[in-house]
């Protein structure tokens, strides 16, 4: 008698502010292929398109970090057994907190936003989160990049060329709320940017980018050194060259093997033959 296949390990992919959902998409059809069960939602309001959302930009205006994390909970409570969650930039805080609060089995955090705790504050970060911060108004509102700022601040590393078609494709207009929330954390005594550092929890791979101007390489490590503190496997990489936009622009595949290879060491590679995680190339430290 045949021994039935154990289902799938689902992924749960959160992306961050100024990019659409389908920006998972090619994560999403390898994780598939590599034998997981991925899934990429949107935020709250998130229209099915990036075209969709630039044409409403006030559907997602106003949430907040706590209102984001409880709508991936929710999806997660449905799920047939707990998920890896893979996040970026606020994805990646999104990420971290949903496995604090025991939602997940593993975690991946690409360039993950600030959250309570977290001190470091390069010049880099302040003048790209400047535009927004300076403007009170927009804690509740949306805001999105103009080609200009997007190619200034989050796809530096790449050409104009493709920093415009990433633009294009992905760029959405997104609540603003979130990155008050952060900037202001350390000074609140109860911020929705806060993580439980200390729970017993799964591995989680923190991963930083030299040229990133969005999430500085730095302030990504000093998250790795406070999630260090939990009794759980905590891993740090960095990808020296790459700016904000390195999980979803061209240099995609290098963070995906980043992951699939992580994810394949501590046991949740995939188990079906085809879906065998094949080993990346060393991380760069």
């Amino acid at each position: 008698m045949s021994i039935p296949a154990p289902d799938p390990i689902p992924v749960v992919f959160v992306h961050g502010l100024w990019l659409h959902a389908s920006s998972w998409t090619p994560w999403v059809e390898l994780f598939t292929e590599r034998g997981y069960a991925p899934v990429a939602p949107g935020w709250p309001g998130e229209a099915p398109t990036a075209e969709e959302c630039r044409a409403d930009p006030d559907a997602v205006a106003n949430r907040g970090i706590a209102v984001v994390t409880d709508h991936f909970a929710s999806l997660i409570s449905d799920l047939p057994t707990q998920p890896i969650v893979i996040g970026h930039s606020f994805g990646g805080l999104i990420a971290e907190k949903l496995l604090g609060q025991g939602c997940a089995r593993a975690c991946i955090a690409f360039s993950p936003a600030q959250f309570k705790g977290n001190l470091a504050l390069p010049p880099a970060q302040l003048r790209t989160a400047f535009p927004v911060l300076s403007k009170p108004k927009l804690r509740t509102r949306s805001w999105i990049h103009s080609k200009d700022s997007w190619h200034a601040g989050f796809a530096n590393a790449i050409s104009r060329e493709e920093s415009d078609a990433l633009y294009d494709a992905y760029a959405v207009p997104s609540p603003m709320k979130p990155l008050f929330q952060a900037a202001t954390a350390n000074f609140a005594l109860h911020s929705e940017a806060s993580v439980d550092v200390h729970r017993d929890r799964g591995p989680v791979l923190v991963v930083g980018a030299g040229k990133d101007r969005t999430v500085p390489e730095a302030t990504s490590r000093a998250a790795y050194r406070i999630l260090s503190r939990s009794p759980g496997v905590t891993e740090w990489a960095a990808f020296p060259d790459a700016g904000h936009s390195y999980a979803v622009d061209s240099t995609w595949r290098d963070a995906a093997d980043l992951a699939l290879e992580f994810l394949a060491r501590h046991g949740m590679g995939s188990t079906s033959p085809a879906g065998a995680a094949a080993p990346a190339d060393p991380a760069p430290a």
